[in-house]
């Protein structure tokens, strides 16, 4: 049973510290007080494997040195277009499946397409569903879950958490998929609903920068969680939690100026300790 009074806990994205290599990601999490991380497939804008990117590193090797600092990997991030359903997703899906189950990991995040194209009503939904319907042997048969994540971004395919748990519903997935809650996405999308019963992860960023609409917010202006936040973390934190969530909130904010941090230690410590003074202050 969830104990709703307790704080929250951490996780660490890879995304946050793109420069460290998986080693110092795992050690980075370690001492920050976190034993689990999310590890991705996308670290360099330009496409390029990243030193610490699941391409340049095996997964026997992955596992071997997540167990050698004791952390867990929760997630690998990401698989792209998957509900653009084609022989090629379908071979990529099953690369990524065996890479996660030989690391270790429990998960694999699951991304729509993003382009403008395939948000026609009634086209998304199908798409959808034989997406999911495609997936969930692929990780049923490696003991996975597919952690679906709706984008906010008004040209997204898949905007509505509800719309992903009806077709989850649909497909008779509830043993294999969870839904991802990002508290940037879920503000940009206008969705009220939170669905804490079908939530398997929570990506927290803050966006500080006063100027912008929320149709003009971009992964690159998502910084880690102040003061000065405008997404509102900590209420949607404080809902998560009292409807019963009880995993880990992982950072994984996208800005240059969080990249290039010389002491991302402190930084992410501070960010750790705002958000559990408003949820301890909000607790009283």
């Amino acid at each position: 049973m969830t104990d709703r009074s307790a704080p929250p806990r951490f996780a660490l994205n890879h995304m946050t510290v793109p420069g460290l290599d998986m080693a110092g990601l795992f050690a980075l999490a370690r001492r920050l007080g976190m034993n689990e991380v999310e590890i991705r497939n996308d670290l360099m804008e330009d496409g390029s494997p990243g030193k610490g990117d699941i391409r340049t590193v095996p997964a026997d090797e992955a596992r071997r040195l997540a167990d050698e600092a004791g952390v867990t990997i929760i997630s690998i991030n990401a698989l792209q277009r998957f509900n653009e359903w084609t022989p090629a997703r379908a071979a990529e899906a099953a690369e990524l499946a065996d890479y996660a189950r030989a690391s270790g990991a429990k998960a694999l995040v699951l991304v729509p397409v993003n382009d403008g194209t395939g948000q026609a009503d009634g086209e998304r939904q199908r798409n959808l569903r034989e997406a999911l319907e495609q997936l969930k042997p692929i990780l049923a048969e490696r003991g996975l879950i597919g952690l679906v994540e709706p984008l906010g971004f008004e040209i997204c395919s898949l905007r509505s958490k509800r719309e992903a748990a009806e077709a989850i519903a649909d497909v008779a997935g509830e043993n294999v998929f969870r839904l991802v809650h990002d508290t940037f996405h879920h503000t940009l999308a206008g969705e009220d609903a939170f669905f804490p019963e079908l939530i398997g992860l929570v990506h927290i960023s803050g966006v500080a920068d006063p100027a912008l609409t929320y149709a003009e917010m971009r992964d690159a202006h998502r910084v880690l969680v102040n003061e000065k936040d405008r997404l509102d973390n900590t209420a949607q934190i404080r809902t998560l939690l009292a409807g019963g969530y009880d995993g880990p909130l992982s950072f994984e904010p996208f800005a240059q100026e969080v990249h290039d941090l010389k002491e991302p230690e402190r930084e992410i410590t501070a960010s750790m300790a705002f958000i559990r003074r408003s949820f301890a202050k909000a607790a009283a």
